[in-house]
């Protein structure tokens, strides 16, 4: 009987055994298989209607071969989303093909993208970028226009982009950094002519070039430059830069009005206009100091007039 019952004993820790091995092997399966779904699973960023920032939306890659996931997600950014309140970021425009350069993956689009609005083309680039760089391999995506590199306001190359290139503030909007180079104006040693200035400047591309020419003016010129000096009062606040038909229309707060360096009122103006003119959408620049037009600025210049580039006061560059 002894014998027996040790027996049975025996056979049900057997028993026991085999059923733990069957019920974790069966979880560990399932675990692996999660872990693979998950693998294969990117987030796929949308455009929300308000056209402010980017929503990410889960998509399950079928696919583990390289190219057919390049295809697989262009696919799914060319379809819009179930929810409503969100849309394609390819839209009034196709992504035509692609090529991968090692950990770059190339984007050739159509030239419809051309006519996409800044704004709203800062968050088409975040979108697609975000996207897929989250396939295996992807780095950094460069993108072309029928087969032309892809140019900011400027006619400058934008160049490969990285995911963390784009960054949510704190409004979860998008905020891309680009990179070009201003030709600034600003005053010489004396004060009385001009000195131009090749000024590179990393910006958040949700601000114009028009307000960051404005801005980097009043900022004054680089700590280690030489032969150039400030041409506006440092505590001067923009107000607002707008350009309509050519003219630069810009808005400075009363600071503006007190001049604490040793320059000659023509080459304070001259130096914003001469700046604001060598973008490709300006022609002529018009003043006002908190939204007023009725003031003289240094006994000679009256703000209700428009003016235009002279070049007359510059005598060198500066690089």
């Amino acid at each position: 009987m002894k014998r027996r019952k040790d027996g049975r004993l025996i056979w049900r820790r057997i028993l026991i055994v085999l059923t733990a091995a069957l019920f974790f092997g069966a979880v560990s399966g399932c675990s692996k298989e999660e872990a693979a779904r998950q693998e294969g699973t990117i987030s796929v960023y949308y455009i929300n209607k308000a056209e402010t920032r980017i929503t990410p939306v889960a998509h399950v890659l079928e696919s583990a071969d390289f190219g057919e996931q390049v295809e697989e997600a262009v696919g799914f950014m060319m379809e819009n989303p179930v929810e409503l309140s969100l849309r394609t970021a390819v839209n009034g425009y196709s992504i035509k093909g692609w090529e991968m350069q090692e950990s770059l993956l190339v984007l050739d689009v159509s030239e419809e993208y051309r006519n996409i609005a800044p704004t709203t083309e800062v968050l088409v680039r975040a979108a697609i970028v975000r996207t897929m760089t989250q396939i295996p391999g992807v780095e950094h995506v460069a993108m072309t226009v029928e087969g032309e590199a892809l140019t900011d306001a400027l006619g400058a190359p934008v160049g490969p982009m990285a995911a963390d290139l784009f960054i949510d503030n704190a409004g979860n909007e998008i905020n891309a950094y680009e990179k070009v180079w201003l030709t600034l104006y600003f005053a010489n040693e004396t004060g009385d002519r001009l000195v131009s200035a090749s000024v590179r400047k990393v910006y958040n591309s949700n601000i114009s070039l028009e307000k960051l020419v404005v801005e980097s003016l009043i900022a004054g010129p680089e700590a280690d430059s030489e032969g150039i000096f400030p041409v506006i009062n440092p505590n001067t606040k923009v107000l607002g830069v707008t350009v309509k038909d050519g003219t630069c229309y810009v808005n400075l707060d009363d600071s503006f009005m007190t001049q604490i360096y040793n320059v000659t009122g023509d080459v304070t103006i001259y130096a914003i206009v001469n700046s604001l003119a060598e973008l490709p959408n300006i022609n002529r620049v018009q003043f006002s100091v908190s939204g007023s037009t009725e003031l003289i600025y240094r006994e000679n210049f009256n703000l209700a007039n428009v003016y235009e580039r002279n070049l007359d006061l510059v005598y060198g560059d500066q690089e």
